[in-house]
């Protein structure tokens, strides 16, 4: 396992076991972890449990995180879990400016007059148009595609083209349904990192092309959502609108950009998935990927690689792509 990044602010949650033990919700402390299920009332078996009791809880971890008297335990020698297992995953499309005009451009057909300067400015006026005016796209994903932050990620056999979108992550601490742009930031308990993998050659029906995307196939393969590692509080991240993303693949930096690029922020986004479904406690929010993904520069994933990703404050992940054996 990669050496840990520590998160911001004076503590985070995971979710961690022993060689041979049973996951456990843990709060983190520096590199020191201590077992939730036994230091909290109603014995909370996972993180998704503290969350449902979030307001009334998050003072309590305040405080033990200043407890020096609990059963600590180092955090060198535990297994690191994805922070949390969501119920719903709303994932956000096409919400960073520069990405947006690099897809645009990648795909623009043969047959089209324009140069590709002409081309990214006419999609660089549409993409201020839409953050002014429009609302944000989003689908649903599967929490079965979600895998731990340090975990192999199997490239299904079928996965023409495997690309990387690191990505902001919002995790949900109470429920919220048609909540205001205003109060939707109120709703969120903490962030962490995603990296939203994606089949390029699958994203677009072949078949049927009048109904367009597939989300279902090119993004929901077991393990296609690396989660993690750390869900650092809300209150110990700044701005989420001015993190600094960055993804690593074999060393080599492909993504790194800033949040502000984001067309629509984590309150706009929030809101707008508030206003047809129910969010609930431990749900994610992804925001969406920045500039710099496998189809930019010509190089998908392939088995043997591995990709680093960091967010300002929230740790990093590091995975290891790995062929499909059956």
């Amino acid at each position: 396992m990669a050496t840990l990044a520590l998160p911001a602010g004076p503590f985070a949650l995971g979710t961690f076991s022993a060689p041979d033990g049973e996951p456990f919700p843990g709060l983190l402390v520096q590199e020191r972890v201590l077992d939730l299920s036994g230091a909290l009332d109603r014995s909370p078996s996972d993180v998704r449990a503290v969350l449902e009791r979030w307001e009334e809880t998050l003072p309590l971890l305040r405080a033990l995180a200043e407890d020096d008297g609990r059963g600590w335990r180092p955090l060198e020698g535990l297994r690191v879990h994805a922070p949390v297992e969501p119920r719903q995953i709303f994932q956000s499309g096409a919400n960073y400016r520069q990405h947006v005009i690099d897809l645009e451009v990648a795909h623009r057909s043969p047959d089209d007059p324009r140069t590709v300067e002409e081309a990214r400015a006419e999609i660089a006026a549409v993409m201020d148009r839409r953050a002014a005016e429009d609302l944000p796209y989003v689908f649903t994903g599967l929490p079965s595609a979600v895998t731990g932050p340090y975990d192999d990620v199997v490239l299904p056999s079928w996965a023409e083209k495997p690309d990387w979108e690191l990505e902001l992550a919002a995790v949900i601490g109470r429920p919220a349904h048609r909540v205001s742009v205003d109060e939707a930031i109120g709703y969120v308990a903490g962030y962490t990192i995603a990296n939203d993998l994606t089949d390029r050659a699958t994203v677009f029906r072949r078949d049927m092309k009048a109904i367009g995307t597939d989300w279902l196939r090119c993004k929901n393969a077991p393990g296609f959502t690396p989660l993690g590692p750390w869900l650092v509080p809300a209150e110990s991240v700044a701005d989420p609108g001015d993190l600094r993303v960055t993804l690593k693949l074999n060393g080599d930096t492909m993504q790194d950009e800033s949040t502000k690029d984001m067309l629509f922020g984590v309150a706009r986004l929030v809101s707008y998935v508030s206003r047809t479904a129910r969010l609930l406690p431990g749900d994610l929010v992804l925001t969406g990927s920045p500039a710099g993904n496998g189809i930019h520069w010509g190089r998908l994933l392939r088995a043997g690689d591995v990709m680093e990703g960091s967010i300002t404050g929230l740790g990093a992940q590091r995975t290891r792509c790995v062929g499909e054996t059956s």
